[in-house]
């Protein structure tokens, strides 16, 4: 393995939980409506250090979608998940795109987003409603 590289981001940062590696700018927010099985996730055009996962088809609620669990390069914790295809038209705009569980992440004021007991908890993965 190469050296390590991490980009440091300015601004309003989400980062990881459990190293703090920046992951991505509340700027790049495309939507806060996403779900996940730990709760609120939202949808970034740009994420950085991070690393993918194996591609494999998803059920979600949204229907089939083709993803990627992206992992912090910095501690290898799972964060969330690309979209590398969305097989109905109506989902195109998330391809290429990331989420971010709000569970596994820092928000900008370094807050922590717990899961409430009203949160659902288990079953499969989940995208937006």
């Amino acid at each position: 393995m190469g050296r390590l590289f991490v980009v440091n981001l300015e601004g309003k940062v989400y980062s990881c939980k459990h190293c703090k590696t920046h992951l991505a700018l509340c700027e790049d927010i495309v939507s806060k409506s996403f779900h996940c099985r730990h709760g609120k996730a939202y949808l970034f055009s740009k994420v950085v250090n991070v690393s993918s996962g194996e591609k494999e088809d998803r059920h979600m609620m949204t229907g089939l979608h083709t993803v990627a669990d992206i992992f912090c390069v910095g501690c290898g914790s799972i964060v969330g998940w690309k979209y590398e295809t969305a097989h109905d038209k109506n989902q195109k705009y998330k391809e290429g795109k990331s989420v971010l569980e709000r569970f596994k992440v820092s928000g900008p004021d370094g807050s922590h987003y717990w899961v409430s007991h009203g949160a659902h908890v288990g079953g499969s993965d989940a995208d937006d409603v």
